[in-house]
């Protein structure tokens, strides 16, 4: 009989294969999903007797606020039964593009939230192998709820394309206002590193790497009541996670894929100039790869170009290889020593890297003296950027539109998953079929008790 089960296991097509995996995979994220909704559901409400306790409310007081949480579960739980889909967004711009897909602003039609709309071609995913990463994308916004890390509302899926929808942080990007600036003031250096630090700190504490840490991968947001800034993420090129910063502060969230710090990753992901030698030499690296990207950073932000900037990818990598004699800092452009001796511990050898002994290591740098990091985020932004209001795209680049939500030919994906053709004759249900690698991507929030609160009322802009 166990030959027979075997013979009969490996006669199996891998169309049958396919399907077994797929039947597999859905029930278990079924039932995880059931108890994971109970864990959170009980979270909350412990969260919530905690709150009034230590805000000392009267006994009726509480009642009223048990009452009114209970709607707020059972609307939440009306959200989680509806099918959420592209429908229910209007499409208002193109504010970024990259090599798998695009990010748009979108406002959602029945309540007119305005949002940063990720989308993610699925073909691409499967032919560049990065279903990995996009769902390592997914899963740190679902279970990031940090004042650093940008939040992400919902995710969901159609048979073309993934998508993220995450708040819109309308102030542009640091590259850009690098570009208006040329350099910055070392207070002002000083202000943006200090906040950096603190965000990749908080995915370090997640126990994730970023991998991809570049000025425009860093949004701002300027909210014109508060003058806050946020800086976080919205390329599409590469999946990921996502950085911020806010008002006085900062949030990061992984982009490239992500990978535990207490192990070594190994595949080379992120941008030439700001990628540490130890990714480009394969041999493994961790967290403290983050840290030489954020010295980069901090020498153009004093510089006013990165220190390898090359007219090739294959001379910027020559460069960084080379940084103990590319590394120089040009005469012409004076800069403090504290700021010099913070860059140079930043980038140099791993094993000697600032970072590597804790982030308070860090913040505790010279470079670093007078900042207030328990209230950075109160403090007025450095450079003010003007934003007149919530749907304002006019500090990011003009991108005409595309055709990546309009419906196309349907896509053959081929058994392996590596490749994906168009093709006119394939049946919605094998597709579906084909389709496995993507199941329990779809997300809703919770928004009554995350430590963000519900959607601030600025972002309540009347349906256009």
């Amino acid at each position: 009989m166990a030959m027979t089960g075997q013979t009969s296991c490996s006669s199996m097509s891998n169309h049958t294969k396919e399907r077994v995996t797929m039947a597999k995979m859905t029930l278990e994220n079924f039932y995880s999903n059931l108890i994971a909704q109970h864990e959170e559901r009980e979270m909350r409400q412990q969260k919530l007797e905690k709150v009034m306790d230590q805000e000392g409310l009267a006994d009726e007081e509480k009642r009223i606020r048990r009452s009114q949480h209970a709607r707020k579960e059972t609307e939440f739980l009306r959200l989680k039964r509806t099918r959420l889909g592209l429908d229910d967004f209007e499409s208002l711009k193109v504010i970024g593009r990259g090599a798998f897909g695009e990010v748009r602003l979108v406002q959602k039609k029945d309540t007119g939230h305005v949002y940063a709309m990720k989308i993610l071609r699925k073909a691409d995913m499967l032919e560049k192998e990065q279903v990995g990463h996009i769902r390592a994308e997914r899963d740190i916004l679902v279970e990031a709820d940090s004042l650093w890390v940008v939040k992400m509302f919902y995710s969901f899926q159609d048979k073309m394309n993934l998508y993220l929808i995450m708040e819109f942080l309308p102030g542009g990007d640091m590259m850009t206002l690098l570009m208006k600036k040329d350099t910055l003031s070392e207070e002002a250096t000083q202000f943006y590193i200090a906040e950096t630090v603190l965000a990749i700190d908080s995915i370090h504490q997640l126990g994730f790497i970023h991998r991809d840490i570049k000025p425009d991968n860093l949004l701002l947001d300027s909210r014109v009541r508060k003058r806050e800034r946020h800086i976080c993420t919205y390329r599409a090129c590469k999946p990921s996670v996502e950085t911020c910063l806010s008002g006085s502060s900062m949030y990061v969230v992984s982009r490239a894929a992500v990978v535990s710090p207490p192990a070594q990753a190994f595949s080379t992901v992120g941008t030439p100039d700001y990628i540490a030698p130890e990714v480009f030499m394969q041999n493994g690296y961790n967290k403290l790869c983050d840290w030489w990207s954020l010295g980069v950073i901090m020498y153009e932000m004093l510089i006013g170009y990165p220190p390898f900037c090359s007219e090739t990818p294959q001379e910027t990598y020559r460069k960084v290889m080379n940084w103990r004699e590319t590394l120089v800092f040009p005469p012409e452009v004076p800069i403090s020593e504290k700021a010099k001796d913070l860059i140079l511990r930043f980038c140099c050898e791993s094993e000697h890297r600032i970072g590597a002994l804790g982030v308070e290591e860090i913040k505790s740098n010279p470079f670093f003296e007078g900042v207030d990091y328990d209230h950075i985020r109160e403090r007025p932004a450095a450079i003010p950027i003007e934003i007149k209001s919530i749907d304002d795209t006019s500090n990011f680049d003009e991108f005409p539109d595309s055709d990546i939500l309009q419906p196309t030919e349907p896509l053959h994906l081929c058994p392996r998953l590596s490749t994906a053709a168009p093709v006119s004759n394939h049946s919605e249900t094998d597709l579906k079929n084909k389709d496995w690698v993507f199941i329990n991507y779809t997300y809703k929030r919770f928004e009554g008790l995350t430590s963000r609160g519900a959607i601030p009322s600025y972002m309540k802009t009347g349906k256009r």
